[in-house]
């Protein structure tokens, strides 16, 4: 999400690409700490409109410190896989022109010990999005079998030392429970036995925990949907990724709406004339060089759009 400073990543080409009417509808699915909101904002006139979600706590605090005033603008604190929910409550189904992504961790979460999302740092080992719900990543840990640990590890971490580490945690909360960000950091340090050029050994552990507490990946697979659904004809579904199996899911999702299904092959139309929701604007996009010199944390960012057809719209 945000990078280091609280920097925004890719800003200017995300309020871009979703080429914004003055008097649009508009919704920032990650609120985050704003940066892309406040971006919004400044192109919508009077009659425009920004909602935003985010199920951080911290960050519905801020945008109400920094936007209580602004009437073009509200923000519920939910998922973004409640995105059709609330957008049906507003009676904004197929009325939206922009929904925007902002995938992933943010560097408050990160910066902030006490979120327990960063291994450079002691913490208690949380993880969680809304620490006010769901099951921590030190609670977790104490209750998962070797083997579950190991999958979560190797599948959301692409972490090739998968059942090394996971045997290490298993036996060493035998002895005592693992309950800080430097303890489980440590650990893993110790269980690996290479290590990568200039990435910390235990990038991945925490990545795939991370994932895993916060059930992310299944957020997205929930929420895409939902919000092609909300968007009116023309409207623009951006999304930032820092993650390959966050950007995996994007990727195909917009290429199986953009192709429509398999249809007979003695049909005289394509798939894509009659079925097609969504049609791919442009190459995903990377942060160049200067911003990612500004903002190591950007290097990872991809950012994809895609536009609403209207087809299946009632």
């Amino acid at each position: 999400m945000n990078g280091r400073g609280h920097e925004t990543v890719l800003r200017e080409e995300a309020v871009a690409a979703l080429n914004i009417r003055p008097d649009g509808i508009y919704v920032d699915a990650t609120f985050g700490r704003g940066g892309h909101a406040r971006a919004i904002l400044a192109q919508l006139g009077p009659a425009g409109r920004l909602l935003a979600l985010d199920r951080d706590p911290q960050a519905v605090a801020a945008a109400g410190q920094q936007l209580g005033d602004e009437t073009r603008f509200a923000i519920v604190r939910r998922p973004f896989s409640m995105i059709g929910a609330t957008l049906q409550e507003r009676g904004w189904h197929r009325q939206v022109n922009g929904i925007l992504f902002d995938l992933g961790v943010s560097s408050p979460q990160l910066d902030e010990a006490a979120r327990g999302f960063s291994f450079r740092q002691e913490g208690p080992l949380d993880m969680r999005m809304d620490p006010e719900r769901g099951e921590s990543a030190a609670d977790w840990l104490a209750r998962a079998d070797e083997a579950e640990i190991a999958d979560v590890l190797h599948l959301l971490g692409e972490e090739r030392y998968a059942r090394r580490i996971a045997r290490a945690i298993v036996r060493s909360r035998d002895e005592a429970p693992i309950t800080t960000t430097t303890q489980l950091a440590a650990l893993v340090a110790r269980a690996v036995p290479t290590r990568e050029r200039s990435k910390d050994p235990a990038t991945r552990t925490f990545q795939a925990i991370r994932l895993h507490v916060n059930r992310e990946l299944d957020e997205v697979r929930a929420a895409l949907p939902q919000a092609l659904d909300a968007l009116a004809p023309g409207g623009r579904l951006v999304v930032i990724s820092f993650h390959s199996l966050e950007d995996r899911i994007v990727k195909q999702f917009m290429r199986r709406e953009e192709k429509g299904p398999e249809l007979p092959p003695d049909l005289p139309v394509r798939a894509a004339e009659i079925h097609a929701r969504l049609k791919v604007i442009g190459k995903a996009l990377r942060p160049g060089d200067d911003e990612t010199r500004r903002n190591p944390r950007a290097r990872s960012a991809v950012l994809r759009v895609a536009e609403a057809t209207g087809v299946g719209h009632a």
